[in-house]
């Protein structure tokens, strides 16, 4: 994202190399290709990493994009109205998420060693009063962190870089690190339907040349471990009556909502990360009765399938319409609706103590 930082563009470019030449050659990625969908955007600033003239383990010009602009802070944000002007390179990684059925994705950055997690920002709703910011797949994320940090040459050991913050076993939340407006990951999440961490890969943000085959050999494992956790959880398709996919309906957790909705596509497909366990999963066509089934999901990252879990409504034969939630602070008007409720609830208490008095 940041075109100073060089390590992640480097080790993205061997994976391509890795991918392409082990495939029928090595068993695991022979699987994960025959199974897997993957992108691979090996920079989003071009600009930023032609600018930076001088290389410098802190900081450049090339983090910004020609605009001046920092990438990472430039996409809708979920909990502020972020006032910024949307840059070409932002919209283009927009439009792709919005064309794409992404389900899980990682953005690369340098100048710490961490697996950070959603969400970046927060409010009361979230928990940042705590210094936490917790998603409604707080559990998921964690789990996605520590796969990274703990396949990973030496991230878990979250010793921090210079002696300066260390991040136990290798993660972080982010908003614990510090709070961030505008971020890629927070927007993926909330409005791209798909799991996304931030890896921090480097201590220095642009290395000498000679370390980056270093770089790669500490990275190959945790990279191949993570794409495999897309198969985490819960998948299927939603159709009406004549077997005809729904496109637009909703299909979560119970349990676990999300402030935007998460929808099936337009081939009626869905996709849920969820670790092992049981769940109830909610299909609702808007108009009709919600379908409830209740899943007991495996852990089938390794046989590189999600469990399959369809849903047919039987007295549905029409195309739902597209729905999509507006790009504004979807979390502001919950904190609002959580602080509007609270001066009732004193008045209620307020009430109740004076009638035990006059009693």
């Amino acid at each position: 994202m940041h075109g100073d930082e060089t390590v992640g563009r480097e080790i993205l470019l061997h994976l391509i190399d890795f991918l392409v030449t082990n495939y029928r050659r090595d068993p695991v990625v022979t699987r994960l290709l025959n199974n897997t969908r993957i992108h691979i955007m090996p920079t989003m600033n071009p600009d930023g990493f032609e600018a930076t003239k001088v290389p410098d383990c802190y900081y450049s010009h090339g983090r910004y994009n020609k605009n001046g602009e920092d990438l990472n802070r430039n996409f809708p944000d979920v909990f502020e109205s972020n006032n910024v002007t949307i840059q070409p390179e932002t919209q283009a990684v927009m439009n792709w998420i919005k064309n794409e059925t992404f389900v899980l994705s990682a953005n690369l950055h340098g100048g710490a060693l961490v697996a950070s997690y959603t969400f970046d920002n927060g409010n009361s709703v979230t928990g940042s009063l705590k210094g936490y910011s917790r998603s409604p797949d707080d559990d998921v994320f964690i789990h996605l962190a520590k796969t990274y940090s703990f396949n990973h040459a030496s991230m878990y050991k979250g010793a921090g870089c210079d002696n300066r913050q260390p991040f136990p076993e290798g993660i972080t939340n982010g908003y614990s690190w510090y709070p961030l407006e505008g971020g890629m990951q927070d927007y993926n999440y909330v409005w791209g339907q798909c799991f996304e961490i931030t890896l921090e890969l480097s201590c220095c943000k642009y290395p000498p040349e000679d370390q980056l085959e270093q770089f790669w050999r500490d990275n190959k494992v945790a990279l191949i471990e993570y794409i495999k956790q897309v198969h985490l959880g819960i998948k299927g398709q939603v159709t009406d009556k004549n077997g005809n996919p729904i496109p637009n309906a909703i299909v979560e957790a119970k349990g676990r909502p999300h402030v935007c909705p998460y929808r099936t596509n337009e081939h009626g497909e869905y996709f849920l990360l969820l670790l092992p366990g049981v769940y109830v999963i909610n299909a609702t066509v808007p108009g009709f009765k919600s379908m409830l089934k209740t899943v007991e999901v495996p852990n089938n990252a390794g046989n590189f399938s999600a469990l399959k879990c369809d849903f047919s409504f039987s007295e549905v034969s029409i195309r739902t319409r597209a729905a999509s939630c507006p790009k504004t602070p979807l979390y502001q008007e919950l904190e609002r609706t959580s602080a509007a409720g609270k001066p009732t609830l004193h008045l209620f208490v307020l009430m109740t103590i004076m009638l035990v008095i006059f009693k």
